[in-house]
């Protein structure tokens, strides 16, 4: 995978993940100011607005390293980040399945199905996003190399 592609995906997972638990946090654990508002804080809209627009960059993200970094690592049985990679897969669909379904479901039972169901896989997918992300962190972050000893000269 290319830097572009890489960066691509990164920025994607930042904007869209950073936008969900910003407005899941207005939604769901901010007392709304007015006793008449549904609303948690003022922004949550704005918030809920950026989500909406920056999920299509995620979606487009995915599809982009699906042939060349997925499906290539599946076919060569790559065992490296295995595990991480396929709770990001195992997330990845329901999160943007249910994502739309959620501006598109009309009773509130679906709605709040769908809601649950996005809520959860995205949560999967963005810790399987960490776990993916922690070995190649570790490699460019990771302890410097203990320095070499110089030996004492006699003399």
């Amino acid at each position: 995978m290319n830097r572009l592609t890489a960066w691509t995906v990164h920025t994607s997972t930042a904007l869209v993940g950073g936008t969900g638990i910003v407005y899941a946090s207005m939604r769901y654990f901010m007392e709304p100011a007015d006793e008449f508002s549904v609303v948690g804080h003022p922004w949550q809209p704005y918030v809920q607005h950026l989500h909406l627009w920056t999920a299509p960059l995620l979606v487009f993200a995915v599809g982009l390293i699906w042939r060349d970094h997925v499906w290539r690592h599946y076919r060569r049985r790559v065992r490296d980040r295995r595990r991480s990679g396929l709770s990001l897969l195992l997330g990845c669909a329901p999160m943007i399945v249910s994502g739309y379904l959620i501006q598109t479901a009309v009773g509130d039972v679906w709605r709040q199905t769908w809601i649950g169901t996005h809520l959860i896989a995205s949560a999967l997918f963005l810790v399987g996003y960490g776990a993916h992300m922690v070995k190649p962190l570790r490699i460019a972050f990771g302890p410097a190399p203990a320095p070499v000893p110089r030996s004492r000269s006699a003399g």
